[in-house]
């Protein structure tokens, strides 16, 4: 029975692979704080190096800019669609959403949040999938978007619960394995499925790494867009490895509601974490795109780092792609400084401080505007139209 009680929540256990990673508690200012488990300490990993280092301390968030929350734990509560539909879901309990704390909705997730991490014990929603029509999900996205009461509230809420990104979205079983499939939120063109796939596409002839994507078929419009979960791995015999993973925002314990970075910071970052001067090549040539192509939404949740015991830590395959105007016309993540008006040379300076070569800089950026030349709907061939390209 889920009521008030169920999601008063002062205490978790972190896991990792079944490993007790650590415990965290609500502290008497309603902030949390981490503590690592002994056994972890041994021969674990810092599951967010910067802020919560291996060692035995105590750590306390700070109550801003996450409410008290570390950015690692963050990451694996839902946000935009996912949080809408677990305030939806407590409403229907009698719940105040409000009244409920990050630890309770850490609870709900439990085990089925991003990345690898999960929370015990959790609160049991034993929700299941009623609708399998990719048209029928999209019409009860909309009708919960449009908040009018739904009829399969629970079903989108077992799909899709603990998802984050502000437009519609289920988790989706192809070919046996788990997919992302997007839906149109009520500010976005028929078509922003096709578009997206189509802008992946292109993303992956720059030379970024994508995951796999797919346009699949409707019959209300040109296709929802999918793509393949990169934080899941379905080994031989068929089991399901989870990735550790931890977004930019995380690491540096920020809000992606904040621009308050620059790719000057990400790479950085990038280097700091990977030590590896091809993964900030990863990161200057993703920037490039993001220039190109228009994705001014280039937030700090939009950049993601997965840790293998193997190899350490490594860029994620880029994703939510988009051609987005921004706030006020500004891209979220600055450009040597700049939000808007980027130009070339904006770019070749941040990897000059980067330690990215002048040509191989070059190079990059040159390769993305051919790969942009051969898909006629992004910005950077709109811009070569009416003449305005700065090169």
């Amino acid at each position: 029975m889920l009521d008030k009680s169920t999601v008063s929540v002062s205490k978790l256990d972190v896991f990792y692979k079944n490993r007790h990673v650590g415990t965290l508690a609500e502290t008497p200012e309603k902030l949390t704080a981490f503590q690592y488990a002994p056994s972890w300490l041994n021969d674990g990993f810092s599951i967010s190096p910067l802020s919560l280092p291996l060692r035995n301390d105590v750590f306390v968030a700070n109550p801003e800019p996450l409410m008290g929350l570390f950015g690692v734990f963050d990451d694996s509560l839902p946000d935009g669609w996912g949080r809408l539909l677990v305030d939806r879901m407590l409403t229907s309990h009698g719940i105040d959403p409000y009244e409920v704390g990050a630890l309770g909705r850490l609870a709900i997730v439990g085990s089925n949040g991003s990345g690898a991490l999960e929370y015990r014990p959790a609160i049991d929603t034993p929700l299941e999938s009623t609708i399998e029509n990719l048209d029928e999900i999209a019409a009860e996205c909309a009708t919960v978007l449009a908040s009018h009461e739904s009829q399969n509230l629970d079903a989108l809420f077992a799909m899709g619960g603990s998802s984050g990104g502000a437009r519609p979205k289920v988790f989706y079983m192809i070919d046996g394995e788990e997919w992302i499939v997007k839906f149109p939120s009520s500010l976005d063109p028929e078509d922003i499925g096709q578009t997206e796939y189509e802008l992946a596409l292109a993303a992956a002839e720059c030379g970024i790494e994508m995951p796999q994507v797919r346009l699949l078929p409707s019959q209300q419009c040109s296709g929802y867009f999918a793509t393949k979960r990169f934080d899941r791995i379905t080994t031989p015999d068929g089991a399901v490895r989870k990735i550790h993973m931890a977004s930019a925002a995380a690491l540096l314990e920020t809000s992606h509601r904040i621009p308050n970075l620059d790719y000057d910071i990400l790479m950085r970052l990038t280097l700091k974490l990977t030590g590896s001067t091809s993964e900030v090549e990863k990161m200057f040539r993703l920037m490039c795109f993001n220039v190109l192509c228009g994705n001014r939404d280039d937030h700090s949740k939009n950049f993601t780092f997965l840790y293998r015991e193997s190899d350490g830590w490594a860029l994620s395959p880029a994703y939510d792609l988009t051609q987005n105007p921004g706030m006020n016309g500004e891209h979220a993540t600055t450009v040597n400084g700049r939000g808007r008006d980027i130009e070339d040379q904006d770019m070749l300076a941040v990897a000059e401080r980067t330690g990215i070569s002048k040509r191989k800089a070059k190079e990059i950026v040159e390769r993305v505007k051919a790969a942009l030349c051969r898909h006629e709907k992004t910005q950077y061939m709109r811009l070569l139209a009416s003449g305005k390209v700065i090169s």
